[in-house]
C-alpha cells in the first residue's frame, strides 16, 4: 500500500512539474527593456484654489524646458501672511528656493 502511494505521489510530483513548466510561455512584457525616445523633456501647468468660506488660497506653477525647472508656489498662511517660493533645479545646481512673504492677499 505504501509502495502504491509513493508511486501516485512521484507520478503526481512529475505531472505538476510538466503542466507548470514556462517553456512556450508568453512572455510578460513589463520585463522586457523598453527603448525610450531621446527627447529633451518639457512641460508646463498651473493651478490655484481660492476658497472663501474656508479660507484656503494657494497655488502652484512649473515650467521644465530640457534640463532646467523653474517655479513658483503660494499659500495663504493662518497669520493672513502670504508665503511665495520662488525656486529653480538646474541640472548640477540642484533645488535653489527664494522664499518671501507679504501681507497682501494674493488674488
Amino acid at each position: 500500500m505504501a509502495r502504491a502511494v509513493l508511486m501516485v505521489a512521484a507520478v503526481m510530483t512529475v505531472l505538476t512539474s510538466v503542466t507548470t513548466s514556462t517553456e512556450g510561455a508568453p512572455t510578460d512584457p513589463h520585463t522586457q527593456p523598453f527603448d525610450y525616445p531621446s527627447v529633451p523633456p518639457g512641460y508646463d501647468y498651473k493651478y490655484g484654489v481660492v476658497d472663501e468660506e474656508t479660507g484656503n488660497d494657494f497655488g502652484h506653477e512649473e515650467t521644465r524646458d530640457d534640463q532646467a525647472t523653474t517655479g513658483s508656489y503660494y499659500v495663504l498662511l493662518p497669520d493672513g501672511r502670504l508665503q511665495t517660493v520662488l525656486y529653480s533645479v538646474i541640472q548640477d545646481q540642484g533645488f535653489v528656493a527664494d522664499v518671501s512673504y507679504s501681507r497682501r492677499r494674493r488674488r
